[in-house]
């Protein structure tokens, strides 16, 4: 009798609360179970009245009275709250009777939850030093992070075992802590027999996606584990993320990696963020990592690298490391990208010597497309690179600084040859296309190159042409043989084995060797280039000047044409002249040495020879035919003195002097009416020049007049209108032939 009135008493009371959604039954063990009120048929004692009796829908659960502390009636709700104290936790479970079971062992939270419920949360808080939570669902669900601190000591702190999405919202204001232990337990069998994974201190088997504004510290401390690891996606949408440590990767995410919002601070023994077989997509956020092992990677992935926002500040100082490294393409269109590396090139044996594996800033085993952005690079280990493709490099805007300091050294290759290698701050194994943007580099370390590449170089883009300054001065390498056949490694600003064509640009080069090289052929159009200091200014088998105005200092030759065969034969190369103003200056070599044909049919062309023989102004080994254009060039005493060839369409003068003009004295040429042909200021002694112009006319006389001033516009040399006065007469001449020779 006693228990039916007790059920009448319960009944009454719950008609009171009909209001309310849910039934709250408190535990002792600090477990409170959530149950429908609509589901609750009856709660009723057992006849001893030492058990009580709950019907909620199709289960009959029976409790001590003991166990129960309480009943209280509330609202609904789908969060799961878990409160860590110490060794043991505090769980409230409104889904209790809805598919959601909670079972701890001790601080060890197992959930499995097999409810159709969409949106569950489960909100974690507290702290504990020996405890961990597991959950087993297929629905997605949240899980929250409010002020958790959460030590293994023997597995992962979080095991995500489920198979849809996960969203990690890192709480407002919250600070989060999760730790692994050293060596993990053998993990459990899952209901296949397979053992489950945990790979890392937070793990899941599925997307995670963290939003919020708390911070969370992961330290990972297991042994071959990562700090955060998914077999699945992994996206940053919010939050405050510190990988404080990983014995192997910081970030691992088996099918992708992407960066919204919030902000990573990674440092790992590993690969600090890896999208796996995945692609790795950064929009927005900040990134900072280190690297101190060898061969590991920044960022890395299989797929596609996309960055477009963001602040990446990357520091990777083991050898042969990357900070960004892709199987597949990357694209950089926009964001801020800091890196800095400190590593070695590691000669690994292969063949019959050893191939080198570089610590590189951004490595790329397929295309590298940059159109926005900002990316600053020190790289400061032996052969380090800064950006390195190899397939195909296009740079179409942003802004770009890399500096190299490391040097280059001598090795023996897979051949069996000697070889070198070197620092380079730009190099692609295909072609290279810039066609915007601002790049710097400088590479100081013996051998170390500004750009080099493999195929062909094409720079272009005449509504925002680019903007280049480079410099290398480092010593060169000496790699084997001997005399005029000793081979070195030279720290070369520009250098490709393909074409180089340029057109469009302004270009600024200082080089301790060629300023441009090509194995093939360099063409320039429309252009600005300054090479301020060089050995050979701009070298190649084929050189076509079209337009532009180029500039060249060089202590050797500074613009030569050559195969590379050496002596006095005609060996087929071409350098040509069609347009354009270009302005050269030579303290050691030729100012144009051919040893082929030169073919000059417009432009302007000054050309400041050697202050010594036996190199001259101009050089060449075929023929010059000068068919149009402007020609003037100074020179020292020299018996090897060389104007155009007789073949030429254009009337040329040899102008030599019996003793020598000193540096900066005018050298006057004006016409029987007095109208200036030439003004010319060489920059040193000298004894010749050699001059060509439209306006030098058969059967016309000319005078010509030394020292003097002139008030006219002066470009390299070169006077343009203004004034000619006060100079000393030298001699007169009358255009007889095609070249006409004049002593005075």
């Amino acid at each position: 009798m006693k228990k039916h009135i007790i059920t009448l008493a319960l009944a009454i009371a719950g008609l009171a609360v009909m209001a309310q959604e849910k039934m709250y039954i408190h535990k002792a063990d600090h477990f409170t179970l959530g149950a429908l009120v609509t589901s609750t048929d009856s709660i009723y004692f057992s006849n001893d009245q030492s058990t009580i009796l709950f019907s909620i829908g199709d289960t009959l659960d029976s409790y001590a009275v003991s166990e129960i502390d309480s009943i209280t009636f509330g609202a609904n709700s789908t969060i799961i709250s878990i409160f860590y104290e110490g060794n043991y936790v505090r769980v409230i479970n409104p889904l209790a009777y809805e598919g959601v079971s909670v079972s701890t062992d001790g601080a060890n939270v197992t959930v499995t939850s097999t409810s159709q419920i969409q949106d569950i949360g489960y909100r974690l808080s507290g702290s504990t030093h020996g405890g961990s939570f597991k959950i087993y669902s297929q629905q997605p669900f949240e899980l929250m992070l409010n002020g958790v601190q959460i030590t293994n000591t023997n597995g992962p702190a979080i095991n995500i075992q489920s198979g849809n999405t996960v969203t990690v919202d890192i709480m407002n204001g919250t600070t989060n802590a999760l730790t692994d232990g050293g060596s993990y337990s053998n993990p459990a069998k899952a209901p296949d027999g397979k053992s489950e994974d945990q790979k890392g201190a937070f793990f899941s088997e599925t997307t995670l996606i963290f939003t919020g504004t708390g911070n969370l510290t992961i330290n990972g401390l297991g042994s071959a584990k990562h700090g955060l690891c998914s077999d699945s996606n992994i996206e940053i949408n919010g939050c405050s993320i510190n990988i404080a440590s990983a014995a192997k990767d910081g970030i691992h995410a088996k099918t992708g990696f992407e960066m919204i919002n919030g902000s990573l601070n990674i440092t790992a023994t590993g690969d600090a963020i890896d999208g796996d077989a995945g692609n790795v997509t950064i929009t927005g956020g900040n990134i900072t990592t280190l690297n101190d092992a060898d061969d590991v990677k920044g960022i890395t992935c299989d797929g596609t690298m996309s960055i477009s926002g963001g602040v990446l500040m990357l520091t990777v100082n083991g050898d042969q490391s990357k900070a960004m490294k892709s199987e597949s393409d990357i694209t950089i269109s926009g964001g801020s990208i800091t890196i800095i590396t400190t590593g070695d090139a590691v000669l690994e044996a292969s063949g019959s010597g050893f191939d080198p594996s570089y610590c590189t800033a951004i490595k790329c085993d397929a295309n590298i497309n940059i159109s926005g952005g900002s990316i600053d690079i020190i790289s400061t280990g032996i052969a380090g690179k800064g950006i390195s493709s190899d397939a195909d490099i296009t740079i179409a805007n942003g802004t770009i600084t890399i500096t190299c300091s490391g040097n280059g050294a001598r090795y023996t290759n897979t051949e069996g040859a000697y070889d070198a290698y070197v620092s380079t701050c730009i190099t692609s194994d295909g072609n290279t296309l810039i066609n915007g943007g601002n790049i710097t580099t400088s590479s100081s370390g013996s051998g170390g190159k500004s750009i080099s590449v493999d195929g062909t170089l094409n720079i272009e883009n005449s509504n925002s042409p680019p903007v280049i300054n480079l410099t290398t001065t480092g010593n060169r390498i000496y790699i084997s043989g001997s005399g005029e056949n000793a081979e070195y490694a030279e720290a070369k600003t520009v250098k490709s084995d393909g074409d180089i064509v340029i057109e469009s640009g302004n270009i600024t080069l200082n080089s301790a060797d060629d300023g441009l090289k090509s194995e093939t052929s360099i063409t320039i159009s429309t252009s600005i280039i300054n090479i301020t200091n060089s050995v050979e200014g701009i070298e190649a088998p084929f050189i076509n000047i079209n337009s532009g105005e180029i500039t060249i200092k060089s202590s050797d030759d500074c613009i030569n044409t050559t195969f590379g065969l050496g002596g006095e034969q005609n060996d087929g190369s071409i350098m040509t002249f069609n347009g354009g103003f270009v302005a050269v200056n030579t303290t050691g070599g030729d100012g144009l040495d051919a040893n082929g044909n030169i073919v000059i049919n417009g432009g302007t062309i000054v050309v400041h020879g050697p202050p010594n023989a036996p190199e001259v102004g101009m050089d060449y080994n075929g023929s010059c035919n000068m068919n149009g254009g402007f020609l003037a060039v100074s020179g020292p005493n020299s018996n090897m003195l060389q104007a155009p060839s007789n073949s030429s369409t254009q009337n040329c003068l040899k102008a030599v002097t019996y003793s020598g003009l000193s540096a900066s004295t005018l050298f006057h040429i004006q016409d029987a009416s007095g109208v200036n042909i030439l003004t010319f200021q060489p920059l040193r002694t000298y004894y010749s020049v050699i001059f060509s112009s439209s306006e030098l006319l058969t059967g016309s006389t000319y005078s010509i007049y030394t020292g003097g001033s002139c008030n006219g516009t002066i470009n390299n040399g070169l006077y343009t209108g203004g004034t000619y006065s006060g100079g000393t007469f030298r001699k007169s001449f009358t255009i007889n032939n095609r070249i006409t020779s004049v002593n005075f």
